[in-house]
C-alpha cells in the first residue's frame, strides 16, 4: 500500500514558494528602479510614468523602449550577482512564464 500524500504539507510548501517568488520580484523591481536612476524621481512622477507606459498600446513605442532597455543593460558592466538576486532584465523567474525579457510590458 502506498503512503498517503500530505496535501497540507504540499500546499504549505507551494505557499512558501509563492511568497519567495513575490519577494524576489519586488526586490528585483526595486533594484531596477535604482539601476536606472529612477529612484531620483518623486513617487508621483515614477507612478505616473509607469501608468503611462503600462497603458501604452503603441507597439512601435514599446519596441523602442525595449531596445533602449537592451542597450542600457548591454552597456552596464557585468557583475556577479548572488543567485537570490536573479536577472534584472526581467527574464522569466519560473518555468512557464510567458513574459520575454524585452517585452516592455511593465507588469508581470
Amino acid at each position: 500500500m502506498r503512503k498517503p500524500r500530505d496535501f497540507d504539507a504540499e500546499l504549505s510548501a507551494l505557499e512558501e514558494k509563492t511568497r519567495e517568488l513575490k519577494t524576489r520580484k519586488v526586490q528585483q523591481l526595486g533594484e531596477l528602479v535604482i539601476a536606472t536612476g529612477a529612484d531620483q524621481l518623486s513617487t508621483d512622477e515614477l507612478a505616473g510614468a509607469l501608468v503611462a507606459i503600462a497603458e501604452t498600446k503603441d507597439s512601435a513605442k514599446r519596441e523602442a523602449w525595449a531596445k533602449r532597455g537592451v542597450t542600457f543593460f548591454a552597456s552596464r558592466p557585468r557583475r556577479t550577482a548572488p543567485a537570490s538576486h536573479g536577472n534584472l532584465r526581467g527574464a522569466p523567474t519560473q518555468p512557464g512564464s510567458t513574459q520575454s525579457p524585452a517585452s516592455g510590458s511593465g507588469s508581470q
